[in-house]
């Protein structure tokens, strides 16, 4: 079936990369499904939140287009972690990654049945989860043009899905936006009172989780044309696309919501909008694409886990068997088909898992990941490691420094949580611990490290 000593073929343009990443950065669903709680905690704050979170993302997708066009590789984060800190640092980057990577597809495909109540109530979770991995995991191991054309075609329809949104707020605004960033209000007891500077820091971290994804691109980079010198702009060019199609609608809604308390707080703000505004048909349509959407963000997540482990097993992490095994490539689709096969495989298994439990071991890995990219930007520079980059972030190493104070922040307020934050903080750490137990115990004597395929 497969050929362990063959590549990837490079067929994807910038455009090809934009539409998978933009697929994982899934705009439309992080709209409906993560965006009202900061709607709910911050109010009308959400706009200075999503702004403040904007910057954030701009500092940290500058450090993944530098270390992408220096180390474009399928490992993605950890590679760019091993070439600069060295590989325990590297592996215990791989260690967290592979966490968040094979946990996001179960946790998005466990919500479809909620998001679809709309068009077929009483959906069981677990077993339209399990259906749509499998499908997804099975439409992941071809070839990887045709994703990015499905992935595109898709995306498509969850940019339709928010264009919905706000052509409704444009068509009936009932207040004026101005007063609505200079004076956020948030809603208390069915009312409205001025939000708070904790509520907004607090939102601005769901505002960052919202618009995650544009680093994903580097996934694809060896299967990229030019991807030293073109995935920079993919990456820049997605959280542009992400940030857009995430507050134009937010501003629409908010200026034409007729009661902007309930809206505020309602569970399902957005969905109670377009059922206002443009009724219950319009409705079903909107909440089909927003299906659509996560359908397509597993899609395209199971296509970069399947390369995220290629290169895990390339790079010899597991042991021979398993390594050479993983490591091959189809012979007819040019894909990594096994690891591919086994990165869905094992997201099925974790739909058997208690929701709660998987959102609880995805931990905090976002602040370790962006910590040591953060890191390994400025040590890249000063070991001349990152040098042959074609694409050199502006106001070096302010966007890095940027990134660490602001990670030191969401650390700190994640701390003072002990529901959610803290066991989430406890979690990342012990994924970081047993990282780095399994490279001093076992990779170190085999003399494990980050490989870089041959240049294109």
């Amino acid at each position: 079936m497969s050929q362990s000593n063959a590549q990837m073929e490079r067929s994807l343009g910038t455009a090809g990369v934009l539409f998978l990443t933009l697929s994982i950065t899934t705009p439309a669903s992080s709209l409906f499904v993560i965006v009202p709680g900061s709607l709910q905690i911050a109010g009308t704050g959400a706009l200075l939140a999503l702004a403040i979170a904007g910057v954030v993302c701009l500092a940290t997708a500058l450090i993944y287009a530098e270390l992408s066009s220096a180390f474009p590789v399928a490992g993605g984060e950890y590679v760019m972690v091993g070439q600069t800190l060295g590989p325990a640092a590297g592996f215990m980057m791989l260690g967290v990654n592979a966490c968040n990577n094979l946990l996001f597809p179960p946790v998005a495909a466990l919500g479809i049945a909620s998001v679809a109540s709309t068009v077929l109530p009483g959906l069981p979770p677990v077993p339209v989860a399990v259906g749509v991995l499998l499908a997804s995991t099975l439409v992941g191991v071809l070839d990887i043009r045709l994703n990015a054309l499905l992935t595109g075609a898709f995306l498509a329809v969850e940019v339709a899905a928010v264009l919905v949104i706000l052509a409704l707020g444009l068509a009936a605004p009932v207040r004026d936006v101005l007063p609505l960033l200079l004076h956020p209000v948030a809603p208390a007891g069915g009312g409205l009172v001025p939000a708070s500077a904790a509520n907004i820091g607090l939102a601005s971290s769901i505002a960052i989780f919202a618009l995650n994804g544009y680093g994903a691109a580097v996934y694809f980079g060896e299967e990229m044309h030019a991807a030293p010198q073109r995935i920079a702009r993919a990456i820049l060019l997605a959280l542009v696309g992400a940030l857009l199609l995430e507050a134009v609608p937010i501003v629409a809604a908010l200026v034409a919501a007729p009661d902007l308390a309930a809206f505020l707080s309602a569970g399902d703000p957005f969905g109670a909008f377009v059922r206002m505004r443009g009724g219950a048909s319009l409705n079903l349509w909107v909440a089909i694409g927003i299906v659509v959407a996560i359908v397509n963000a597993v899609i395209a997540c199971i296509l970069a886990n399947g390369r995220f482990f290629y290169a895990t097993a390339r790079d010899g992490s597991w042991g021979r068997p398993v390594d050479a095994w993983l490591a091959a490539i189809h012979p007819r689709f040019g894909s990594p088909a096994r690891a591919t096969l086994a990165s869905g495989a094992i997201g099925i298994a974790a739909c058997f898992l208690p929701l709660r439990l998987l959102l609880l071991l995805s931990g905090t890995g976002l602040i370790a990941i962006y910590a040591g990219l953060a890191l390994a930007t400025i040590v890249g520079r000063r070991t001349r490691r990152t040098g042959h980059a074609p694409y050199r972030m502006p106001l070096h190493p302010l966007p890095a420094i940027a990134t660490l104070l602001v990670l030191g922040a969401v650390t700190w307020l994640n701390a003072l949580d002990p529901a959610e934050g803290r066991p989430a903080l406890l979690a990342t750490a012990a994924q970081l611990l047993l990282s780095a137990l399994y490279y001093a115990l076992v990779l170190r004597r085999r003399g494990w490290t980050t490989s870089l395929p041959p240049a294109p």
